[in-house]
């Protein structure tokens, strides 16, 4: 019996690191619906558990929730760290299909929702800053502003990677 209680309890876990896992090959936000479809095309996993998982890794501080409009999760540093430790739980054939076989199926669920922002220099002192949310191949918001020097372009850029899921549903709602 104890045999048995030690299998389930490490396909719990390898299901845990197998969302980790997910989150870091994607490098984007996912939403829940984007994470659930990737994780049944490689496990099969009881929507329930995957619930249970979902919450107990963002209590665990592992992955972040950002609210909104389409509620997002997020691998965090923590969660990093974490999957590092564990990655050999999740077995070689699983890890080759998430990286190779439903590859195409990552690309898509980075181009429907992407955030990106760069800088680019004006002058030596002056740069602009564009923020953007792409959903769909579409451009849905772009932000474009001039700051004074390479730090303060860098720090918005890092701010709006980070946090666009936070930001964005702000600006909406001060224009509204």
């Amino acid at each position: 019996m104890k045999q048995t209680f030690d299998a389930t309890q490490n396909s719990l876990a390898e299901d845990k690191i197998l969302i980790l896992y997910i989150l870091k090959k994607v490098g984007k936000p996912l939403s829940h619906k984007e994470l659930l479809e990737l994780i049944l095309m490689v496990a099969d996993i009881n929507y329930f558990y995957f619930q249970q998982f979902l919450s107990e890794l963002t209590e665990e501080n592992y992955i972040t929730k950002h609210a909104g409009e389409i509620e997002l999760y997020e691998l965090t540093e923590e969660g990093t760290n974490a999957l590092a430790l564990t990655i050999d739980l999740i077995p070689g054939i699983t890890k080759l299909k998430i990286d190779s076989q439903f590859k195409e199926s990552l690309d898509s669920i980075k181009d429907k929702f992407s955030i990106s922002a760069e800088y680019n220099p004006i002058s030596e002192k002056d740069f602009i800053v564009t923020c953007k949310i792409i959903e769909n191949h579409t451009i849905t918001f772009k932000l474009e502003t001039h700051v004074g020097s390479k730090e303060q372009a860098s720090y918005l850029v890092n701010n709006w990677n980070h946090n666009a899921s936070d930001i964005y549903p702000e600006i909406l709602k001060l224009l509204t």
